[in-house]
């Protein structure tokens, strides 16, 4: 029996096959899309490439997305699922406590199981991330436990490198980002006219910031070079991830830039719906792990 469990939610982006491989418990989040007046509810439990991509196609056909966090009900029943296999820790990796609160509704359902099961604990983790840094955090605790880490060392080991999980996240345009609140009308619509690219990146707090604008899809891949050149690539664990909102092509042609400079070949995915109602279609992201804070990141810039 592995010493501790490992669990998130499909906030993570960690696809349905890979957890099973990974023995990392996952439960799905809920996501809506509005069109013509009409709600569609859908569980974010896809498991096949072209579920992704149709979702995408439907909100660019006029679909608007929007995102309702996971449910105190369905975190309680995840932990039970875990407590009934006789595992007695678990780490729990929620989304950015700086995009929602679940973390909070995780922790009261642990309580809620611990009532039955009085020996089982349950480490929730708040990664300051989302979507594939949150993924990264779960993979990196699946490793620890693989080696053979105590959950508690675990724990803070990660509570440390959350602080290194840094993302390069390049919307199409600021359209969704307006409507979720994170720019203003005016910017957004100078934005489009220009075609300015908005650079985000998760800051300590995990809140979302947007760092630079920059003009044209190719000036922010080379700001992205620019980005993990000034944190450099974790010596130990390195490892980069490119995450795309339907846009394949865009998604490869970052990866085959950051191989070039770097030397190391990025993974490729494809953002789930909940994080991907927040950037819109065809947005292109990094995320990577890095030697350096998010904090000497943000430092660095300001320079």
């Amino acid at each position: 029996m592995a010493l501790f469990a490992v669990s998130t939610d499909s906030t993570s982006d960690l696809k349905k096959a890979y957890c099973k491989e990974r023995e990392i418990f996952s439960a799905p989040l809920t996501f809506t899309l509005e069109k013509n007046g009409e709600i569609t509810e859908s569980l974010d439990n896809f498991a096949t490439e072209e579920e992704y991509v149709e979702f995408y196609q439907k909100v660019s056909d006029g679909a608007f997305p929007r995102t309702a966090k996971l449910n105190y009900d369905s975190h309680v029943s995840l932990f039970t699922k875990i407590a009934e296999t006789g595992v007695k820790e678990v780490i729990h990796v929620t989304i950015s406590s700086g995009l929602a609160n679940t973390y909070t509704v995780a922790e009261q359902a642990a309580e809620e199981v611990k009532k039955e099961y009085p020996n089982f604990k349950v480490y929730v983790l708040d990664p300051l991330t989302a979507t594939v840094g949150q993924g990264m955090i779960a993979t990196l605790a699946a490793d620890f436990r693989d080696e053979g880490m105590s959950a508690a060392d675990a724990y803070e080991y990660l509570l440390e490198l959350r602080q290194q999980i840094q993302h390069c996240i390049i919307p199409v345009d600021l359209f969704y980002l307006k409507k979720g609140g994170r720019v203003s009308a005016a910017s957004a619509a100078v934005g489009t006219v220009l075609n300015i690219k908005p650079m985000l990146i998760f800051d300590e707090e995990g809140k979302l910031k947007t760092i630079e604008k920059c003009k044209g899809i190719k000036k922010a891949y080379q700001r992205v070079i620019a980005h993990i050149a000034l944190t450099s690539i974790h010596g130990e664990r390195g490892r980069i991830i490119v995450v795309h909102t339907n846009n394949e092509q865009g998604a490869e042609e970052l990866a085959a830039l950051i191989e070039s400079k770097t030397g190391v070949k990025p993974s490729i995915t494809i953002m789930g719906p909940v994080i991907g109602a927040h950037v819109g279609p065809g947005s292109v992201s990094c995320c990577w792990l890095s030697e350096k804070s998010r904090g000497q990141l943000i430092a660095a810039l300001a320079k």
